[in-house]
Protein backbone atom coordinates (compact mmCIF):
# COMPACT_ATOMS: atom_id res chain seq x y z
CA UNK A 1 0.00 0.00 0.00
CA UNK A 2 2.89 2.49 0.87
CA UNK A 3 4.05 2.00 -2.61
CA UNK A 4 1.20 2.51 -4.21
CA UNK A 5 0.25 5.90 -2.40
CA UNK A 6 4.18 6.78 -2.96
CA UNK A 7 3.95 7.24 -6.97
CA UNK A 8 0.62 9.49 -7.08
CA UNK A 9 2.32 11.52 -4.22
CA UNK A 10 5.42 12.26 -5.85
CA UNK A 11 3.40 12.50 -9.03
CA UNK A 12 1.62 15.19 -7.62
CA UNK A 13 4.30 16.60 -6.23
CA UNK A 14 6.29 17.54 -8.94
CA UNK A 15 3.21 19.16 -10.58
CA UNK A 16 2.69 21.26 -7.95
CA UNK A 17 6.82 22.33 -7.80
CA UNK A 18 6.84 22.49 -11.72
CA UNK A 19 8.20 25.57 -13.32
CA UNK A 20 5.84 28.24 -14.15
CA UNK A 21 3.05 30.28 -12.60
CA UNK A 22 -0.09 28.23 -13.30
CA UNK A 23 -2.73 27.91 -9.86
CA UNK A 24 -2.69 24.95 -7.93
CA UNK A 25 -6.18 24.29 -8.79
CA UNK A 26 -4.84 24.74 -12.35
CA UNK A 27 -2.06 22.17 -11.81
CA UNK A 28 -3.91 19.96 -10.09
CA UNK A 29 -6.68 19.59 -12.62
CA UNK A 30 -3.94 19.26 -15.30
CA UNK A 31 -2.54 16.51 -13.73
CA UNK A 32 -6.01 14.63 -13.29
CA UNK A 33 -6.78 15.10 -17.06
CA UNK A 34 -3.56 13.93 -17.93
CA UNK A 35 -3.43 10.58 -15.73
CA UNK A 36 -6.90 9.55 -16.77
CA UNK A 37 -8.87 11.25 -14.14
CA UNK A 38 -10.70 14.22 -17.00
CA UNK A 39 -14.09 12.81 -16.19
CA UNK A 40 -13.22 13.35 -12.53
CA UNK A 41 -12.55 17.17 -13.42
CA UNK A 42 -15.34 17.45 -15.30
CA UNK A 43 -17.98 16.41 -12.82
CA UNK A 44 -16.40 18.49 -10.24
CA UNK A 45 -16.28 21.35 -12.68
CA UNK A 46 -20.17 20.92 -13.11
CA UNK A 47 -21.02 20.94 -9.61
CA UNK A 48 -18.92 24.04 -9.27
CA UNK A 49 -21.01 25.93 -12.11
CA UNK A 50 -24.14 24.30 -11.42
CA UNK A 51 -22.89 26.29 -7.71
CA UNK A 52 -21.86 29.73 -8.68
CA UNK A 53 -23.54 30.16 -12.39
CA UNK A 54 -22.86 33.44 -14.61
CA UNK A 55 -24.67 36.00 -13.16
CA UNK A 56 -27.84 37.14 -15.20
CA UNK A 57 -28.80 40.49 -15.71
CA UNK A 58 -26.93 43.76 -13.68
CA UNK A 59 -24.50 46.26 -14.85
CA UNK A 60 -20.78 46.40 -15.12
CA UNK A 61 -19.05 47.09 -12.50
CA UNK A 62 -17.37 50.48 -14.02
CA UNK A 63 -18.16 52.03 -17.79
CA UNK A 64 -16.61 50.76 -20.87
CA UNK A 65 -13.12 50.91 -20.19
CA UNK A 66 -11.24 54.02 -22.16
CA UNK A 67 -7.42 55.35 -23.19
CA UNK A 68 -6.20 51.90 -22.63
CA UNK A 69 -3.27 52.58 -24.43
CA UNK A 70 -0.34 50.59 -22.36
CA UNK A 71 2.63 50.53 -25.30
CA UNK A 72 3.84 53.49 -27.34
CA UNK A 73 6.96 52.30 -28.79
CA UNK A 74 10.09 54.02 -29.34
CA UNK A 75 9.98 55.61 -32.74
CA UNK A 76 10.70 54.49 -35.41
CA UNK A 77 13.45 56.16 -37.85
CA UNK A 78 11.78 55.39 -40.96
CA UNK A 79 8.48 57.41 -42.09
CA UNK A 80 5.31 57.03 -41.16
CA UNK A 81 3.68 54.10 -43.52
CA UNK A 82 0.39 55.46 -43.57
CA UNK A 83 -1.79 52.35 -43.23
CA UNK A 84 -3.66 52.58 -40.53
CA UNK A 85 -6.74 50.65 -40.21
CA UNK A 86 -9.93 52.39 -39.19
CA UNK A 87 -12.23 49.49 -38.63
CA UNK A 88 -16.17 49.34 -38.00
CA UNK A 89 -17.05 49.48 -34.40
CA UNK A 90 -18.43 46.04 -33.49
CA UNK A 91 -22.11 46.23 -32.80
CA UNK A 92 -23.18 45.81 -29.24
CA UNK A 93 -24.58 42.64 -28.57
CA UNK A 94 -27.06 43.84 -25.63
CA UNK A 95 -29.00 46.87 -25.92
CA UNK A 96 -29.52 49.77 -25.71
CA UNK A 97 -25.24 50.49 -26.11
CA UNK A 98 -23.37 51.87 -23.94
CA UNK A 99 -21.21 54.63 -24.45
CA UNK A 100 -18.07 53.49 -26.29
CA UNK A 101 -19.14 49.61 -26.47
CA UNK A 102 -17.54 48.26 -29.41
CA UNK A 103 -15.47 51.41 -30.27
CA UNK A 104 -11.76 51.13 -31.14
CA UNK A 105 -8.61 52.31 -29.42
CA UNK A 106 -5.63 52.16 -29.86
CA UNK A 107 -3.65 49.49 -27.29
CA UNK A 108 0.16 49.48 -28.94
CA UNK A 109 1.64 52.48 -31.15
CA UNK A 110 3.95 51.58 -33.30
CA UNK A 111 5.70 55.13 -34.81
CA UNK A 112 2.07 57.17 -34.20
CA UNK A 113 0.64 54.25 -35.94
CA UNK A 114 -1.99 51.87 -34.04
CA UNK A 115 -0.29 48.39 -34.33
CA UNK A 116 -2.60 46.63 -31.60
CA UNK A 117 -5.61 48.59 -31.28
CA UNK A 118 -8.76 47.55 -28.98
CA UNK A 119 -12.51 47.08 -28.25
CA UNK A 120 -14.70 46.23 -25.33
CA UNK A 121 -18.76 45.35 -25.37
CA UNK A 122 -20.92 42.94 -23.18
CA UNK A 123 -21.08 39.37 -24.20
CA UNK A 124 -24.84 39.36 -24.81
CA UNK A 125 -28.58 40.63 -23.71
CA UNK A 126 -28.47 38.23 -20.40
CA UNK A 127 -25.06 38.68 -19.15
CA UNK A 128 -24.57 42.59 -18.70
CA UNK A 129 -22.11 42.76 -15.94
CA UNK A 130 -19.40 41.07 -18.21
CA UNK A 131 -16.78 42.44 -20.29
CA UNK A 132 -15.54 40.62 -23.23
CA UNK A 133 -12.07 42.42 -25.15
CA UNK A 134 -11.52 42.19 -28.72
CA UNK A 135 -7.94 42.94 -29.44
CA UNK A 136 -6.93 43.70 -33.01
CA UNK A 137 -3.51 43.20 -34.50
CA UNK A 138 -2.48 44.97 -37.45
CA UNK A 139 -0.04 42.75 -39.58
CA UNK A 140 1.81 45.38 -41.52
CA UNK A 141 3.06 46.38 -38.26
CA UNK A 142 3.81 43.52 -36.07
CA UNK A 143 5.02 39.78 -36.32
CA UNK A 144 3.93 36.39 -34.41
CA UNK A 145 6.08 33.55 -33.00
CA UNK A 146 4.56 30.36 -31.68
CA UNK A 147 6.25 29.28 -28.52
CA UNK A 148 5.81 25.49 -27.02
CA UNK A 149 4.76 24.68 -23.60
CA UNK A 150 6.94 22.32 -21.62
CA UNK A 151 3.49 20.19 -21.11
CA UNK A 152 1.51 21.59 -24.58
CA UNK A 153 2.65 20.17 -26.94
CA UNK A 154 5.16 19.11 -24.57
CA UNK A 155 8.70 17.12 -25.08
CA UNK A 156 12.04 18.42 -26.29
CA UNK A 157 14.35 19.78 -29.10
CA UNK A 158 11.41 22.65 -30.30
CA UNK A 159 12.82 25.74 -32.29
CA UNK A 160 11.37 28.07 -30.00
CA UNK A 161 11.65 28.26 -26.13
CA UNK A 162 8.83 27.55 -23.26
CA UNK A 163 9.53 31.28 -22.19
CA UNK A 164 9.62 34.79 -24.38
CA UNK A 165 13.44 34.80 -24.09
CA UNK A 166 15.12 37.59 -22.07
CA UNK A 167 17.02 38.97 -24.77
CA UNK A 168 13.55 39.48 -26.62
CA UNK A 169 11.63 41.44 -23.80
CA UNK A 170 12.52 44.96 -25.39
CA UNK A 171 10.45 44.55 -27.95
CA UNK A 172 7.69 42.76 -27.01
CA UNK A 173 4.13 44.28 -27.12
CA UNK A 174 1.77 41.01 -26.05
CA UNK A 175 1.14 37.60 -25.64
CA UNK A 176 -2.33 35.54 -25.99
CA UNK A 177 -2.91 31.71 -25.37
CA UNK A 178 -2.84 29.09 -27.85
CA UNK A 179 -5.41 26.78 -28.37
CA UNK A 180 -6.61 23.18 -26.00
CA UNK A 181 -4.10 20.10 -25.14
CA UNK A 182 -3.48 17.86 -27.30
CA UNK A 183 -5.51 15.33 -26.49
CA UNK A 184 -8.75 17.26 -26.71
CA UNK A 185 -7.76 20.21 -29.85
CA UNK A 186 -8.35 17.34 -32.62
CA UNK A 187 -5.75 18.24 -34.57
CA UNK A 188 -2.05 18.37 -34.67
CA UNK A 189 1.06 20.69 -33.81
CA UNK A 190 4.16 21.32 -36.10
CA UNK A 191 7.04 23.54 -35.92
CA UNK A 192 10.01 24.03 -38.07
CA UNK A 193 10.11 20.20 -39.36
CA UNK A 194 9.08 19.07 -35.75
CA UNK A 195 5.97 17.06 -35.04
CA UNK A 196 3.92 16.92 -31.93
CA UNK A 197 1.13 15.59 -33.02
CA UNK A 198 0.01 14.99 -36.86
CA UNK A 199 -1.49 17.81 -38.26
CA UNK A 200 -5.22 16.61 -39.69
CA UNK A 201 -6.91 17.92 -43.00
CA UNK A 202 -9.99 19.99 -41.94
CA UNK A 203 -8.85 21.14 -38.93
CA UNK A 204 -8.85 24.86 -38.41
CA UNK A 205 -5.71 26.11 -37.89
CA UNK A 206 -3.35 28.83 -37.08
CA UNK A 207 -0.53 29.20 -39.98
CA UNK A 208 2.42 31.26 -38.59
CA UNK A 209 4.57 31.86 -41.48
CA UNK A 210 8.29 32.61 -41.63
CA UNK A 211 8.07 36.40 -42.15
CA UNK A 212 5.68 36.72 -39.29
CA UNK A 213 2.11 37.28 -40.52
CA UNK A 214 -0.63 34.34 -39.25
CA UNK A 215 -3.76 33.55 -41.13
CA UNK A 216 -6.23 30.80 -40.26
CA UNK A 217 -7.51 28.32 -41.66
CA UNK A 218 -9.43 24.99 -42.75
CA UNK A 219 -5.79 22.93 -43.52
CA UNK A 220 -6.23 21.36 -46.52
CA UNK A 221 -3.93 17.80 -46.10
CA UNK A 222 -1.07 19.33 -47.72
CA UNK A 223 2.44 18.94 -45.93
CA UNK A 224 3.53 22.49 -44.49
CA UNK A 225 5.38 24.19 -47.66
CA UNK A 226 8.52 26.42 -46.66
CA UNK A 227 7.36 29.42 -45.79
CA UNK A 228 5.41 27.87 -43.19
CA UNK A 229 7.16 28.33 -39.67
CA UNK A 230 4.40 26.51 -37.51
CA UNK A 231 0.58 24.93 -37.73
CA UNK A 232 -1.25 25.04 -34.11
CA UNK A 233 -4.50 23.34 -34.84
CA UNK A 234 -7.66 23.30 -32.61
CA UNK A 235 -11.60 21.83 -33.48
CA UNK A 236 -12.28 23.31 -36.65
CA UNK A 237 -13.65 26.39 -37.81
CA UNK A 238 -15.97 28.71 -35.72
CA UNK A 239 -16.59 31.07 -39.08
CA UNK A 240 -16.00 30.24 -42.47
CA UNK A 241 -16.10 32.98 -45.56
CA UNK A 242 -18.00 35.31 -43.08
CA UNK A 243 -20.38 32.36 -41.61
CA UNK A 244 -20.86 31.02 -38.04
CA UNK A 245 -20.14 26.84 -37.84
CA UNK A 246 -23.80 25.41 -38.82
CA UNK A 247 -22.93 23.29 -35.50
CA UNK A 248 -22.27 26.13 -33.27
CA UNK A 249 -24.61 25.21 -30.70
CA UNK A 250 -23.59 20.99 -30.52
CA UNK A 251 -23.16 19.56 -26.89
CA UNK A 252 -20.98 17.30 -28.55
CA UNK A 253 -17.43 17.52 -26.32
CA UNK A 254 -15.42 16.93 -28.64
CA UNK A 255 -16.79 19.29 -31.07
CA UNK A 256 -15.98 22.55 -29.34
CA UNK A 257 -14.93 21.07 -25.83
CA UNK A 258 -15.26 19.44 -22.65
CA UNK A 259 -16.47 22.31 -20.41
CA UNK A 260 -19.21 21.60 -18.41
CA UNK A 261 -21.42 19.55 -21.30
CA UNK A 262 -20.27 22.29 -23.50
CA UNK A 263 -23.20 23.94 -23.90
CA UNK A 264 -22.56 26.78 -20.94
CA UNK A 265 -21.00 30.41 -20.33
CA UNK A 266 -17.39 30.35 -19.61
CA UNK A 267 -14.07 32.35 -19.99
CA UNK A 268 -13.47 31.40 -23.88
CA UNK A 269 -11.07 32.64 -26.61
CA UNK A 270 -10.82 32.89 -30.46
CA UNK A 271 -8.66 34.22 -33.44
CA UNK A 272 -9.78 35.18 -36.56
CA UNK A 273 -8.47 36.90 -39.81
CA UNK A 274 -10.17 40.02 -41.34
CA UNK A 275 -10.69 40.36 -45.39
CA UNK A 276 -8.09 43.20 -44.67
CA UNK A 277 -5.26 40.54 -43.17
CA UNK A 278 -5.93 42.03 -39.89
CA UNK A 279 -6.07 39.51 -37.07
CA UNK A 280 -8.70 39.61 -34.12
CA UNK A 281 -8.44 38.29 -30.69
CA UNK A 282 -11.43 37.72 -28.47
CA UNK A 283 -11.36 36.63 -24.76
CA UNK A 284 -14.21 37.35 -21.97
CA UNK A 285 -15.64 35.20 -19.36
CA UNK A 286 -19.59 34.18 -19.51
CA UNK A 287 -19.92 33.22 -23.81
CA UNK A 288 -21.19 29.99 -24.90
CA UNK A 289 -19.58 28.71 -28.27
CA UNK A 290 -22.56 30.89 -30.12
CA UNK A 291 -21.98 34.09 -28.39
CA UNK A 292 -17.85 33.76 -28.98
CA UNK A 293 -18.61 33.05 -32.82
CA UNK A 294 -20.88 35.84 -32.82
CA UNK A 295 -18.44 38.60 -31.75
CA UNK A 296 -15.62 37.47 -33.52
CA UNK A 297 -17.64 37.51 -36.61
CA UNK A 298 -18.82 41.04 -35.75
CA UNK A 299 -15.55 41.94 -35.26
CA UNK A 300 -14.81 41.31 -39.07
CA UNK A 301 -13.32 38.17 -39.17
CA UNK A 302 -14.30 35.80 -42.24
CA UNK A 303 -12.84 33.27 -41.09
CA UNK A 304 -12.04 32.15 -36.86
CA UNK A 305 -11.10 29.04 -34.34
CA UNK A 306 -12.04 28.83 -30.82
CA UNK A 307 -8.61 28.50 -29.25
CA UNK A 308 -8.33 27.58 -25.20
CA UNK A 309 -11.02 27.97 -22.62
CA UNK A 310 -11.73 28.16 -18.96
CA UNK A 311 -10.48 31.15 -16.72
CA UNK A 312 -6.60 29.15 -16.19
CA UNK A 313 -6.28 29.26 -19.83
CA UNK A 314 -7.47 32.38 -21.44
CA UNK A 315 -5.49 35.71 -21.98
CA UNK A 316 -4.20 38.39 -23.87
CA UNK A 317 -1.74 40.78 -22.70
CA UNK A 318 0.15 43.65 -23.53
CA UNK A 319 3.58 44.85 -22.06
CA UNK A 320 5.26 48.41 -21.00
CA UNK A 321 9.25 48.31 -20.93
CA UNK A 322 10.15 50.46 -18.40
CA UNK A 323 14.18 49.70 -18.18
CA UNK A 324 16.20 47.54 -20.30
CA UNK A 325 15.58 44.02 -20.41
CA UNK A 326 11.70 44.46 -17.88
CA UNK A 327 8.77 43.56 -19.13
CA UNK A 328 5.25 45.05 -17.27
CA UNK A 329 2.58 42.85 -18.33
CA UNK A 330 -0.80 44.18 -18.58
CA UNK A 331 -3.81 42.14 -19.11
CA UNK A 332 -6.93 43.24 -21.65
CA UNK A 333 -9.48 42.40 -19.74
CA UNK A 334 -9.20 43.36 -15.98
CA UNK A 335 -11.09 40.26 -14.25
CA UNK A 336 -8.86 37.55 -16.63
CA UNK A 337 -7.33 34.75 -13.90
CA UNK A 338 -3.98 34.02 -15.24
CA UNK A 339 -0.78 35.40 -13.77
CA UNK A 340 -0.30 38.12 -16.12
CA UNK A 341 3.68 37.17 -16.09
CA UNK A 342 2.75 33.28 -17.00
CA UNK A 343 4.92 33.52 -20.56
CA UNK A 344 7.49 35.17 -18.99
CA UNK A 345 8.99 31.63 -17.09
CA UNK A 346 8.71 28.57 -18.76
CA UNK A 347 4.67 27.83 -19.80
CA UNK A 348 2.89 24.96 -19.47
CA UNK A 349 0.90 25.67 -22.72
CA UNK A 350 1.90 27.23 -25.81
CA UNK A 351 1.55 30.70 -26.74
CA UNK A 352 1.59 33.64 -29.20
CA UNK A 353 4.41 36.37 -28.61
CA UNK A 354 3.95 39.72 -30.74
CA UNK A 355 6.78 41.78 -31.65
CA UNK A 356 7.16 44.74 -34.26
CA UNK A 357 7.69 44.19 -37.60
Amino acid sequence: MAVALLWPAWSIGGALTAPGTDSTAARLAEWARFHGLGGVVSAMEQVQYQLDPPKVGGTLASAIPRDVATVVAVPDPRPTRNHRVVPTPIPPQAQPGLPNEGTWQTLVSLNGEPAIQAAFLRPDAQHTSYLVGVALLDQKLVRMVLHPGYQVPGGSGWSQPFEVPTAERDSLLATFNSGFTMVDANGGYWQDGKTAQPLRAGAASMVLYRDGHVDVVSWDGSPPGPDVAAVRQNLRLLVDNGTIASDVDSTTVTTWGKTIGNATFVWRTALGIRADGSLVFVVGNSMSVRTLATIVRDAGAVRAMELDINKSWTNFMTYAHPSAGVAVPTMLTPDAAPNPNRYLQPSTRDFVAVFPR
